[in-house]
């Protein structure tokens, strides 16, 4: 390895969900990765000015945004040409790597997608870490803007609905699914045996159901309290599982919270995210809409009808049905750094370390040495200041000349 490194100073770095101060941030410009904090005499020195140095944004849970739906294929090259544009402007969001949520659609849009959903690395841009699927494994009762029609029964094998892309080491590496269907707990068995997370969602299960899945093995809650029965005095729902003890068998699943401000009231996201702080994820389930001014506009493979945007809402028109979100993670992680009282390291751990636990990244997400520098700079309120991927800044990128200090 070479000699070349950068070293971060006069910055907080956001650990284990505190704000640590006093420390630096060492960056190796040959590998893009964080080396040891300490040891290193010379390279290039860059003054933050005290601000915050986050581990970059993992979108868990994204349909797409400006304009593209991630079910939005025509071919192949229109298709890998609009991943890739949607990549690049993920960064002025201080997202460095995503998933691409793929909800219920017709059985032969999954084998034309799925092939260019591989973790795949761009240039400028966000990674590519895989797909999410948010179905076809729904309940009815609990369909929300899914398209029922289109549902499978659990004990259709994965690979008739999916192909050859419904084992480990492909496109699919995160499926929600309603753990009320019968024979759920063997499909969940099936997909973590082909290391496939598997999320609980859109469903009428209730305590005892979710706790079976959890028993087979599904290890998360997908938007939690949306689109599942509400958490009450002596029916918990699967919402109840977030208070199990860490030492349970099986354990507290991780739990996914739309901060918007449209699908959880603020005082029960931070509700939840106080419940169990390192377990909580922030997620932004947006959708093409996003990015997009206020109006009505035509659905796509998953939404056949038209949907109004409008005053921060995205619903199916003519109804009160909400459509994803019109935001991004980083609003989501603002939301909930004010709605809890100013605590934006908390918020910082559930869109970033919290994500990278549930999913078993080990090459990013944290502040660790030998991850992958992929981070973000950001003032006391959460603002995205400056975007970094493999120890090179990509947002606001950089002009020629131009010296890559904050």
């Amino acid at each position: 390895m070479g000699n070349l490194f950068t070293t971060f100073t006069n910055c907080r770095l956001c650990i284990n969900g505190e704000l640590v101060e006093g420390e630096r941030l060492v960056v190796s410009q040959d590998d893009g990765l964080i080396l040891p904090s300490t040891g290193y005499i010379g390279g290039e020195i860059e003054d933050l000015d005290d601000a915050i140095i986050a581990p970059g944004f993992l979108e868990l849970h994204t349909n797409g945004s400006n304009g593209f739906h991630f079910t939005s294929y025509s071919d192949d090259a229109q298709y890998a040409a609009s991943l890739e544009s949607l990549a690049a402007f993920f960064p002025s969001h201080g997202i460095t790597s995503f998933w691409a949520t793929i909800p219920t659609v017709e059985q032969s849009l999954y084998t034309k997608i799925l092939p260019s959903l591989k973790p795949k690395t761009f240039p400028t841009g966000a990674s590519l870490l895989g797909a999410h699927l948010e179905g076809p494994y729904l309940h009815p009762s609990k369909a929300g803007a899914h398209n029922p029609s289109l549902f499978q029964p659990a004990t259709t094998s994965p690979t008739s609905i999916f192909g050859a892309h419904a084992t480990s080491n492909s496109s699919i590496k995160h499926i929600t699914l309603a753990p009320d269907l019968p024979s759920a707990p063997s499909l969940i068995r099936t997909l973590v045996s082909t290391n496939i997370k598997v999320s609980l969602g859109h469903t009428s299960a209730s305590y005892d159901s979710a706790l079976a899945a959890l028993s087979a093995g599904a290890t998360g809650l997908t938007h939690t309290l949306n689109c599942v029965p509400t958490l009450s005095s002596r029916a918990p729902g699967p919402a109840g599982l977030i208070s199990l003890p860490v030492n349970h068998g099986p354990p507290p699943p991780y739990f996914a919270l739309l901060a918007d401000g449209a699908h959880l009231h603020p005082r029960t996201a931070a509700l939840l995210l106080n419940a169990a702080p390192k377990r909580a994820m922030l997620v932004s389930d947006s959708i093409e809409l996003a990015g997009l001014p206020d109006g009505t506009y035509p659905g796509n493979a998953q939404i056949k009808g038209a949907q109004e945007k409008k005053d921060g809402r995205i619903v199916l028109k003519g109804t009160e049905t909400l459509v994803g979100s019109c935001v991004h993670v980083d609003t989501c992680v603002r939301n909930m750094a004010s709605w809890t009282g100013g605590d934006i390291a908390s918020a910082i751990r559930a869109a970033t370390e919290n994500v990278a636990d549930f999913m078993g990244l080990t090459d990013r997400g944290k502040l660790e040495e030998g991850r992958r520098a992929d981070f973000v700079v950001l003032d006391d309120e959460g603002n995205v200041k400056q975007t970094w991927i493999a120890g090179n800044r990509v947002w606001p990128p950089m002009e020629e000349g131009e010296d890559d200090g904050y």
